[in-house]
Formats: C-alpha cells, structure tokens, sequence
C-alpha cells in the first residue's frame, strides 16, 4: 500500500505563519512543489502576511532550464517579476547585497543523497551566508530518493573542496537534505540560526517511489530513479573519456566509448558477480557532451535488486575493468584551469581512485578503505537521524 508522505510545501500555511510579518527569499527549483503539483514558488508569493522577495538559482536555474555547467546571471522570474539571484554563475555564494532585502530564507530543493549534486554545496554556501549576516533559514526537508539507511563511499578529504564537495561526507550520505543541514550546522565554526520543517510519513527504508509524491526531475540528466540508482557510483565517469551517457536517454546508467567493445566489457563485469546488478551491451551515439555524433559502444546497467546494489562499489569495479581491458586508451579527464586537480580527485574526494584503480591490489584497497569509512560515518551521522536509525 502506497505510503502518503507530504512535504513542508504540502503545509506551506504552517511555513506563512512562521514568517508572519517578515521579508523571505526562496532557494529552490522545479523540484519545488507539493503533490498536488504546484510550485512552491506560487505558493509562497501568494503570502498574505509574508513577502516573498527574492528568489535564488542553483545550478540548471530556477525553472530547471540549463543543461549542467551553463553559468547565469541574475535575472526576473517569467513568471513572478520576482529577482532571481543566480548562485551558479560570477557568485556561488550568496553576497551581502543579496541578502540585504530577507530577513530570512526558505529551501526547497530535492536532492539526491549525493555528495556531488551540487544543490548540497549551494545549501551549505547559503548556511554560511544566513551565519554570516544574521539570517534565518529555513529548510522544507524532502525525502532522500535512495533511503536513509544505506551511506556508502569514501570521505572527502582536505584540499579536495569544489562544487562538487564542499563538506567531509561519503558519496552517498543516507541522510534528507535536512537532515544533512542539521549534521552540517553542527559542525560549522559559526552556526545559522537554522529550521527544518521534517517530513510526515517517510521511513529510512522507503526509496521515492515509495512516498506518493510525484517525481520531478532535479536536473536535466537525472529524469528517473533509475538514473538515481546508478548515479552516485557512475557519476565517475565523468572523471575519465568514457561517456557517462550524457546525450542519451539514458544517462549514467550507460557508459561506454568509441574504442570500446561493449561485449567484453559486459562480459568481464558480469563475470565477478555483483550484487543487484547487470551489465547489458549496448551501442550509442550521443547528442551533446562526450562523443557528440559518434557511435559508442558501452553497456548499460540493470538495476534488479536496489537492496542488495551498492553503486559507488559497482563503479569502482566498472573503472577498473576498463581501465585494464584498454590501458592504452582509458585516460582522465585533465585539470579544466591550470592549478586544478584532475576532476574525478574532486569527484572522488581524493587521489586515491586515479593513482589506484588501475591493479587489483589498489582496488581492493579503495574498496577496503572506503566501507570502513562508511561505518564510521554511519556512527558519526546517528545523532542528526530526524526518522529513527532503523527501517
């Protein structure tokens, strides 16, 4: 029997009454709404007793309109004529004059329980602001769409901070965006005056699907769960000259490359037997981003058990597989601006991925390291659990 969860934006009375008299921004995008499908943007500018008077953009904008990595400025809502502050273009971070006109912030994004997206560095960025000039925010928490018992993946270590990591977690946190907002705030050398508006109805064992509420896509590449299984593991090839599927209608749960054979990649992954997983050979030929026009040949992966699939396990071994069947070609992306570290160091939180994948020795150590990484994590997180610490 479907379970109702509702969302902080299927009680936005409460949130009004919670900002009687007050100036508000709003962080959010598409995502953005209540299970009635309304945006929580119309919602909240029809405010009698509060003014909505700001909003701002992560990445893909605050309609979901750009593709990953499109920069932007500050623009009007088409809808509103309401001021978009962008976070994803010449700032990242909220400015002083941005905030000047709020008294306070509002967040309501979907997540996907992944160090990387990037809507959790631009939660702590805004964290850090509302610190910074005395705001208050408040956060409308949304479920975490792959559970909130399983964390998997290594931390991110020192000197590896970007966009796509701004705080030590593991790749996949097992935590709401609330929740995460909670252990961060915790931590923070100056902590915001911070709310979160919990879930009704979610349980840790419950994956999207299983709360009732529609799903929106959260970014242009990421329009299913099953793009949500696969993504936190096969995210790394973005690191690497193996298309990720990017310019597929299936992307991240393909990869492959004009110099690979699919078969035998499929062939050896299948080989070593990992749990909740099947590797499919495919041909492609993407229309944007990696191998633009060229026909690639790859494979995809099934997800057939989501409990028994651990997916940043499964791509340390899809690495390594093609890394050995093809030495001469297997290459990492290189630095985008002199001074930088190649980008799956920042993806992967390390080093350790590039100068290790490559022998079996240097993979069982990763995969060694990184589960006793993700106990330790599990430890450290239990005090922020907002649901209960079982399923």
């Amino acid at each position: 029997m479907e379970r109702m969860v509702q969302t902080g934006a299927d009680r936005l009375s409460l949130l009004e009454s919670e900002l009687r008299g007050q100036r508000f921004g709003l962080l959010t995008n598409p995502t953005g709404i209540n299970r009635r499908f309304e945006s929580v943007i119309d919602g909240c500018a029809g405010f009698k007793s509060a003014v909505l008077t700001a909003l701002f953009a992560c990445e893909h904008g605050i309609r979901g309109e750009r593709q990953a990595g499109i920069r932007f400025g500050d623009e009007k809502d088409d809808k509103t004529g309401i001021p978009v502050f962008s976070l994803y273009g010449d700032h990242k971070r909220p400015t002083e004059e941005m905030m000047d006109g709020v008294d306070a912030v509002v967040f309501d994004i979907q997540d996907l329980g992944v160090r990387f997206y990037t809507y959790l560095s631009t939660l702590v960025y805004m964290m850090e602001a509302c610190a910074a000039y005395g705001k208050r925010l408040i956060v409308l928490d949304r479920p975490n769409p792959l559970g909130g018992i399983v964390s998997e993946g290594g931390m991110l270590e020192a000197g590896y901070e970007s966009m796509v990591g701004v705080w030590a977690v593991p790749f996949r946190t097992g935590l709401t965006i609330g929740e995460f907002a909670e252990y961060v705030n915790s931590h923070m050398p100056v902590r915001c005056s911070l709310q979160v508006v919990p879930l009704l109805g979610w349980k840790r064992d419950m994956e999207y699907l299983a709360t009732g509420l529609p799903w929106i896509m959260p970014s242009p590449n990421i329009p299913t769960m099953d793009t949500v299984r696969v993504y936190a593991g096969n995210c790394l090839f973005e690191g690497t000259n193996v298309s990720e599927g990017r310019g597929t209608t299936r992307p991240f749960e393909l990869f492959g490359a004009p110099w690979m054979d699919g078969r035998a990649v499929g062939e050896a992954v299948n080989r070593l037997g990992l749990p909740g997983v099947h590797a499919q050979p495919v041909h492609f030929t993407p229309t944007f981003s990696k191998y633009q026009g060229e026909l690639c040949s790859g494979v995809q992966l099934f997800v057939t058990d989501p409990t028994a699939y651990r997916s940043v396990a499964t791509a340390l071994h899809l690495l390594h597989t093609v890394a050995a069947l093809y030495p001469a070609q297997f290459q990492w992306t290189p630095p985008f601006k002199e001074g930088q570290k190649p980008f799956i160091d920042y993806l992967s939180g390390s080093d350790l991925v590039r100068t290790s994948i490559h022998t079996e020795t240097g993979l069982n150590r990763i995969l060694s390291l990184w589960d006793a990484q993700a106990k330790a994590w599990n430890d450290a997180r239990r005090p922020y659990l907002l649901y209960g610490g079982e399923a």
